[in-house]
């Protein structure tokens, strides 16, 4: 796990696929100030690439990090979103 951050809030969305990681990725983003930290724990493979696409592709949103990890046999994916606006 990163501790390069300080991590404002940690967003569940584990068992849940595309798009909806993303969706409520942005959700959560909206009620947070500049600055804050997002953890986003997903397991969906997917969440990789879609989480990163759109934070590149979104205004006030920045894409700090990504780990792959495993836990009791299930790949696990972290994302660390900051918002920058």
């Amino acid at each position: 796990m990163s501790t390069e951050f300080d991590i404002t809030e940690t967003l569940d969305v584990q068992g849940l696929n595309c798009p909806m990681p993303v969706v409520k990725t942005k959700q959560a983003t909206d009620s947070l100030a500049e600055g804050e930290v997002l953890e986003v724990v997903a397991t969906d493979p997917g969440s990789m690439s879609d989480l990163k696409g759109w934070a590149d592709t979104t205004d006030g949103v920045e894409m700090l990090d990504q780990e792959e990890d495993e836990e009791g046999g299930e790949a696990v994916y972290r994302h660390f979103v900051r918002k920058t606006e």
